[in-house]
């Protein structure tokens, strides 16, 4: 594993997305703002229905705004779109330097399923409909949810590009995808974003966010703060917090900034606190003896 450090690109807390959208360094994604099971609890989330009661949800998307977001993170799949409706009645029209990614290109035949889709003629019409539910004209950065096997990566990539032609799309993204799929894709279209799962116990993805981070690709990881027993009492994160008067999951946020100037946490929430509590995690700053001590070893992270 590489650390990088740079301290002008640490201290001011932002990242040149796609090289032309300044944006800081912890977003929001909104999955968890969703009714998930219908009990008003998050226990075994479908993402199958946005809040009865969106209240809640819209307070807590203009709050991140207020705070300085500026990414916010959705998906067509989420609550069958009704997560980029929620976004738009909160936010829109959205500030001139708000960045709105979503996703394409997984169906949701029941609220259990998520099977990737890749048909080029169904991704595109995908993108209208985040175009009208988002109420924009161009989408800031669309990113392809999963590749499909049945379609080749230029077929899938390529239905972007041509939207992006279009200027329907200004930058194009790819999720859950290794080094070759990567670089396959970058043959098609340039490539402004990486969104893979990566946290500090999942990090089989070391390799391509080392790749992101030459290219000058945006690495997005989801679940950002699913450290599980990492972060027990009197773990070394539990230990670390302690020291910086912090939370272990502010921690975790900050190792992720640390990590390299190209990760942008996607943090969800729907506590207003907690929100609070993330975006604050940028001005942790982390000794080297620190970062040394809260990292699983080489073995641990490659699952040897």
């Amino acid at each position: 594993m590489t650390t990088t450090t740079d301290a002008t690109s640490f201290a001011d807390g932002f990242f040149l997305l796609g090289s032309d959208l300044p944006v800081r360094r912890i977003g929001l994604g909104t999955m968890r703002l969703t009714d998930a099971t219908g009990d008003d609890t998050q226990a075994g989330a479908q993402i199958w229905h946005a809040p009865a009661d969106p209240s809640e949800a819209i307070a807590l998307l203009r709050h991140a705004v207020e705070l300085g977001v500026q990414l916010i993170d959705t998906a067509d799949a989420y609550a069958l779109g009704e997560s980029e409706e929620l976004v738009a009645a909160a936010l829109h029209p959205y500030p001139e330097d708000l960045v709105i990614a979503t996703k394409v290109g997984n169906v949701r035949p029941s609220p259990t399923e998520w099977v990737p889709l890749g048909n080029p003629a169904y991704l595109k019409q995908q993108v209208e409909l985040s175009l009208r539910r988002l109420r924009v004209e161009t989408i800031d950065l669309l990113q392809l949810h999963r590749l499909d096997p049945a379609y080749t990566i230029a077929d899938q990539v390529g239905a972007l590009a041509e939207l992006r032609e279009q200027g329907k799309v200004r930058h194009i993204g790819l999720s859950e995808v290794n080094i070759d799929e990567l670089r396959e894709a970058q043959l098609v279209t340039p490539i402004a974003a990486v969104q893979n799962h990566y946290n500090l116990s999942a990090r089989d993805h070391e390799a391509v966010l080392d790749c992101s981070t030459t290219a000058g690709i945006a690495f997005i990881p989801f679940f950002p703060l699913a450290i599980g027993d990492l972060a027990r009492p009197g773990s070394s994160i539990d230990e670390v917090a302690a020291e910086l008067e912090a939370t272990p999951s502010q921690v975790a946020l900050a190792w992720l900034l640390h990590r390299a100037t190209n990760v942008l946490p996607i943090p969800g929430t729907t506590s207003i606190a907690h929100l609070e509590q993330n975006i604050s995690a940028t001005r942790l700053e982390l000794t080297e003896a620190q970062l040394q001590r809260i990292s699983p070893s080489e073995t641990t992270e490659r699952g040897q």
